[in-house]
């Protein structure tokens, strides 16, 4: 018998659960918070009776990665994991240092099947969607292992998001809820590369979170030929469903555009990206080109110059800080590396 992935489940999936077993209501708290603490085990549970932990231990698993490697930043305290799952898959997680507080980096998926060409997570394909309790996990356990307080999260990791969507909404529940880690929408963002149906659907479920569109071009042939799947939707469509998704929840998009040398910096691109955004309210991030080994694209000369033509059009700009570079800090790097030691 397949044992129950007990730290996927809301509080009040528990609390049924435990109710087919014959157990008080105020059980299925104990266990929710517990498994929001990161207990690795029922016998953990303290206050719970022995029977019911021998029970639920025979009924139930929880979830803990394994640390597989951890590269610290001497530079700005960034910190880089690479977390081993129970299948032996490896994911990747990062913690970000902020005035503001500390920001947690997480991945979606194993591997990612979108194909962009600047990063590293695509390049052996997507092997699986990850469970809401592996997303929460890296939260979590990054959390406990910096004993950083995390304050907000960006769904920017390995994975396409809304690829994995019902999972990602649950991992949203989770730990948005006042009994667990209680880290509130608006602190977390959630970036897609432009899958317009679910942004849609995403919409339908108002959340007051930051979508965040990777968009990195403003013409299709560009962006088609960095990112394939602009080749289905084209950048006139997913700006329509942007203006929707605006139009139904009132929050503002940031729009994702990694400077890459002679590809999507010039100037009638800062110019064609204005006039596509007039009259949506937006704020472009600037993304300083991370390089990966195996690709041709390298970073942009022209960060500034291009930030300075999107102001003049009135744009509301800002340049991402570059962290951990000296870790391979980027998405996929350190998994890559694992991969291709083994």
């Amino acid at each position: 018998m397949e044992l129950a992935d007990i730290k996927s489940m809301t509080k009040e999936e528990i609390g049924a659960w435990l109710k087919e077993l014959g157990e008080p209501s105020f059980r299925a708290g104990q266990v929710f918070t517990w498994l929001h603490r990161g207990a690795g085990s029922f016998d953990e549970m303290t206050d719970l009776p022995k029977k019911l932990r021998e029970s639920l231990a025979a009924k139930a698993r929880i979830t803990r990665p394994a640390v597989e490697r951890k590269q610290c930043s001497a530079l700005d305290g960034t910190i880089k994991y690479l977390w081993r799952l129970g299948d032996g898959n490896c994911i990747e997680t990062v913690l970000m240092r902020y005035h503001h507080g500390n920001t947690v980096c997480i991945s979606s998926q194993v591997g990612c099947r979108m194909g962009c060409a600047f990063c590293a997570s695509t390049l052996g394909g997507k092997v699986r969607d990850l469970t809401p309790s592996e997303m929460l996990d890296q939260v979590l356990f990054t959390q406990l292992d910096s004993g950083a307080p995390i304050s907000n999260i960006v769904l920017m990791g390995i994975g396409e998001p809304l690829d994995n969507f019902d999972t990602v909404l649950r991992f949203l529940a989770l730990v948005n809820h006042p009994d667990g880690l209680n880290i509130g929408m608006r602190h977390i963002s959630l970036s897609t590369c432009g899958l317009t149906d679910k942004i849609d659907k995403l919409a339908e479920h108002q959340l007051q979170l930051t979508l965040s569109v990777s968009l990195h071009a403003p013409d299709d042939e560009t962006r088609s030929r960095i990112m394939p799947v602009n080749r289905a939707v084209g950048v006139e469509k997913l700006l329509a469903a942007c203006r929707r998704y605006f139009e139904r929840t009132g929050r503002r998009i940031s729009y994702e555009y990694a400077m890459i040398d002679g590809v999507n910096d010039h100037d009638w691109q800062a110019d064609l990206l204005a006039e596509r955004l007039k009259g949506l309210p937006s704020h472009v991030n600037l993304i300083p080109l991370n390089e990966v080994k195996e690709s041709p694209l390298k970073p942009s000369r022209r960060v500034a110059a291009f930030q300075k033509r999107l102001e003049g059009h009135g744009i509301t700009v800002t340049v991402r800080r570059k962290l951990g570079g000296d870790i391979d800090a980027s998405c996929g790097q350190l998994r890559r590396k694992a991969m291709t030691a083994g």
